[in-house]
């Protein structure tokens, strides 16, 4: 309690006492960011055996994201406690196992260091509250179904549905909306995007997004409710437009492989739950509606 009290008494403290935090769930993202994918595609090959009637293979060790110990992919070194320090601990080993001096990827530190930074600016924006609590939950979930979008182009239901109802479940007590504007804006998120996947669909012959990216914008209408919903379509399809125009012209991508679009939803969806109602109030205000 004397802790409690501190850091709500100082703002410095508050706000160290958050980065810090974001820190070390950043570091717990990257085992998320990459495990994930890996359980799913397991589970994934028991259910086809099983469809199959074969049996199906059981892993020699448990794979979770808890087990196997982090290692170092290259002599499987167990990574010791001061080794697994966020940022700093990268940056005293200079990038390198310490065992095999193998390269240990930058990403790391990245993740952590932007999941602290976020973590912080939400603190700061929302101040000592619940709204901070929640914020900082969603925060930490968007950052990982970015980076799982962006390296495997599947946004995990492990993370979307449950934070969709989440999202509902906090509109009972109004923190970001009220219940009816929460619920309207999970269907209208879903039902919006699946929309222009079944008109692309029919004109095209190609599928144009996946349904991972219907509930993603589902679970950020249930957080924010439905009004926001117009506001992070736009953004996203404005930051998605310009990155892959880039992509095509600076480093030659085909046209042909797809862009994930779910890391241009989630910033879309973390602008708006940070400033979604100064930018709704500047549009009206250029537009001469106020």
């Amino acid at each position: 309690m004397v802790v409690f009290d501190f850091i709500q008494q100082y703002d410095w403290a508050y706000l160290l006492f958050t980065l810090f935090i974001g820190l070390a769930v950043g570091s717990f993202l990257n085992v998320v960011i990459l495990r994930l994918p890996k359980m799913m595609e397991n589970q994934w090959r028991s259910d086809c055996a099983e469809l199959n009637g074969e049996q199906a293979t059981t892993p020699s060790e448990p794979y979770n994201l808890s087990q196997p110990a982090s290692h170092c992919p290259k002599c499987r070194h167990k990574i010791r406690f001061w080794e697994n320090i966020p940022v700093i601990s990268w940056l005293l080993l200079r990038g390198r196992c310490s065992n095999c001096k193998a390269p240990i990827s930058p990403r790391y530190p990245v993740i952590e260091a932007m999941t602290g930074l976020f973590s912080f600016a939400v603190a700061y924006h929302f101040g000592f509250t619940w709204a901070t609590l929640a914020a900082l939950f969603l925060t930490w979930a968007l950052i990982a179904l970015s980076v799982i979008d962006f390296d495997v182009q599947l946004l995990p239901d492990n993370i979307t549905l449950p934070f969709l109802w989440l999202g509902l479940l906090i509109s009972l007590g109004n923190v970001f909306t009220d219940p009816r504007t929460a619920l309207i804006g999970a269907a209208a998120g879903y039902l919006s995007l699946w929309s222009v996947y079944q008109l692309f669909k029919r004109l095209t012959g190609k599928e144009g997004m996946g349904y991972g990216d219907f509930k993603l914008l589902a679970m950020l209408g249930a957080w924010l409710g439905w009004h926001y919903l117009p506001q992070i379509i736009l953004l996203s399809a404005l930051v998605g437009a310009v990155v892959g125009i880039l992509l095509i012209v600076v480093r030659g991508r085909d046209r042909n492989i797809p862009i994930p679009f779910g890391p241009y939803l989630a910033a879309a969806g973390w602008i708006s739950l940070m400033w979604g109602e100064q930018i709704n109030t500047a549009y009206l205000r250029w537009s001469g509606m106020m």
